[in-house]
């Protein structure tokens, strides 16, 4: 029997999950130009596939427009190939749409270089469950985890690389069944880009071989989370990099101060985009290597942003290897809110010239409550629901957002939580792991 080739036009939406709608491949340069129309509520869509409400409603229509450069096509051996598309969402004019997480994204990147001559470097890391592989005690970090995994592994590399994605370290991770993978830092909105790819990708390679790969930020109560990292650095135009200068405290570049104190003044807002689920907050408590507290952390992996460590041996460049970490995140939040939240905090915190926050060096929890306050360190909100309430209450965050996106966001966010409701943490759990 002979198959098609079928294309899907997708958007990241407010919950990081990748929706859209598909075509037969010889429509693609049609679709290319047209774009292909979506009601608005269609972002609505929790991630348990409800629409509670929506400020559209019925009404409305806009484009998935794709852009060119975000093809992917993913060989699956014996199944039939994936291909698919990132699109912008846009007004029927082709304007850009408010409401959509790609577009707010680009715009705090255009708005970094505009103002500021610089460039966001970045990368994602992500760690996850593969269901396929034996769950053997202590595999955490062990060699014979990786035997135990099968060709998966082997597969996703190379879909990976064959994608253009650029994977770096690939490891068994600490919890059961746990992998991380790293890629190279790409510049501005590509890293969201090849964000979103991995995951779909991982995902695809896994059902290929009847298993799943689960980004959820839990597996169960009380058990190792999957975090998302966000590794950044700061350029210029021309490629000269600013993040590490040795004349400075710390050595930390002017404009990188700046930019990081700006995301850690309004953290415990963008948490609300960042750690986007009701259970994200269950992995990020005291002592279990997840952020708690607002603080720029000297290679510590419980602070809120890292200082990663830069390599003392013969020939390395510490101003070309410097850069820091954004822990506060995991795969319930697209890529692309966690890449304009940060840098949407930065850069305001470039325009307000902030004072580049001093690194810890010890435990935060160890520190008198007069030195917490002198390093600027608060708690990070326990729940999404409190987390959503910092967000509403931000006038930086209103003005970054506007208030379609801003809305949009609140509302899905809302409704997420209202199909939690009278569910006990380890049915939340386990709803999470169903769909992520």
């Amino acid at each position: 029997m002979k198959l098609a080739d079928f294309i899907m036009f997708c958007v990241s939406d407010y919950g990081g999950q990748m929706r859209g709608k598909g075509f037969p491949a010889w429509e693609l340069d049609k679709r290319l130009a047209s774009g292909i129309g979506i009601a608005p509520t269609a972002m609505m869509i929790t991630v348990f596939n409800d629409i509670v409400a929506s400020p559209w409603g019925s009404r409305g229509e806009i484009l998935m427009q794709a852009d060119p450069a975000t093809e992917t096509a993913i060989d699956r051996g014996d199944e039939p190939s994936e291909r698919f598309f990132i699109c912008d969402l846009t007004e029927l004019d082709g304007s850009p749409w408010d409401g959509c997480p790609r577009t707010w994204a680009r715009r705090g990147l255009e708005a970094l270089a505009a103002e500021t001559g610089l460039i966001l470097k970045s990368a994602f890391e992500h760690e996850f469950n593969y269901s396929g592989a034996e769950a053997i005690a202590g595999d955490g970090y062990l060699l014979d985890a990786m035997r135990v995994q099968g060709k998966f592994s082997h597969a996703l590399l190379h879909a990976l690389a064959s994608c253009g994605i650029e994977p770096e370290n690939y490891m068994p991770e600490y919890g059961s069944r746990q992998f991380e993978i790293t890629c190279r830092p790409a510049l501005g909105l590509a890293a969201a880009d090849r964000a979103v790819k991995l995951r779909e990708i991982a995902r695809s390679i896994a059902r290929a071989y009847g298993y799943r790969a689960c980004f959820a930020p839990v597996m169960e109560n009380g058990g190792v989370g999957n975090g998302v990292h966000l590794h950044y650095s700061l350029q210029t135009q021309d490629g000269t990099p600013v993040t590490y200068d040795a004349s400075r405290p710390h050595n930390i570049g002017e404009a990188m101060g700046q930019f990081t104190a700006g995301v850690l003044r309004d953290l415990p807002s963008l948490v609300a985009l960042t750690a986007a689920s009701a259970v994200s907050y269950e992995r990020m408590k005291p002592h279990r290597w997840s952020p708690t507290v607002t603080n720029l952390g000297l290679m510590d992996r419980e602070s809120a942003i890292r200082i990663c460590p830069i390599s003392g041996l013969p020939g390395s460049d510490p101003a070309k290897s410097a850069n820091f970490e954004y822990r506060c995140c995991d795969a319930a939040a697209s890529p692309y809110m966690v890449l304009g939240a940060v840098v949407w905090a930065g850069l305001q915190g470039i325009r307000d010239k902030l004072p580049a926050p001093e690194p810890t060096t010890a435990d935060p929890e160890t520190l008198s409550s007069e030195e917490r306050t002198r390093l600027g360190i608060r708690s990070l909100p326990h729940s999404l629901e409190a987390a959503l309430e910092n967000l509403e209450n931000s006038a930086r965050a209103q003005d970054w957002l506007g208030p379609v996106l801003m809305e949009a966001y609140r509302v899905h966010k809302q409704s997420e939580l209202k199909v939690l409701e009278g569910l006990s943490p380890d049915e939340r759990i386990a709803r999470y792991v169903s769909v992520y």
